[in-house]
């Protein structure tokens, strides 16, 4: 057992002896060719000159700016066959100054005839009829039934025309 273990390792001697030996040569040769070799590298182009433009729209009105949006929503109003034209010459009412998805429909009830439904805005009860008005979108209150409150809206579309579309409120149930 110990002759295969001596001979693995004679081998091993053997084959480190052979490796290191004459590397002169070797040498000689990659010092050659360093000389002989010249290297080819295309020189960087030289960075342009940057000129600064100046910012000449900071003076400009702000596109976005609630100021420009009035201005436009008047004049549109100013249009004989406007949507707008009798919203914009009306009071008011307290519930057109917030969202429609601020609001929660809590019940309804019937007084003389009337259908009442109550709306809960800011832990606050409120009671309105159909004709009342409220949402920031000109909502305007056109049936009150026992679980839901329907209304149309007066809003944008995509090419900028103002148009109605329904909305709704379901009353909302509190989990027990």
């Amino acid at each position: 057992m110990i002759a295969p273990r001596a001979f693995a390792v004679g081998l091993a001697a053997l084959v480190l002896a052979g490796c290191s030996a004459n590397t002169d040569e070797l040498q000689q040769w990659m010092d050659q060719q360093r000389r002989e070799v010249k290297p080819s590298v295309t020189p960087l182009q030289p960075p342009r000159k940057f000129d600064p433009a100046q910012y000449t729209m900071a003076q400009a009105v702000d596109p976005f700016s609630p100021q420009k949006l009035t201005v436009a929503v008047k004049l549109e109003a100013r249009q004989p066959n406007s949507l707008l034209a009798s919203e914009m010459n009306r009071r008011k009412e307290p519930l057109e100054s917030f969202p429609l998805d601020s609001m929660s429909m809590v019940g309804s009830l019937t007084r003389k005839g009337v259908e009442f439904a109550l709306l809960k805005v800011d832990n606050l009860l409120y009671q309105v009829k159909v004709g009342d008005y409220l949402g920031q979108n000109y909502g305007r209150i056109t049936k009150i039934a026992e679980t839901e409150v329907a209304l149309r809206e007066i809003v944008q579309d995509a090419a900028g025309e103002w148009i109605e579309r329904p909305a709704s409120l379901q009353l909302q149930e509190k989990a027990r």
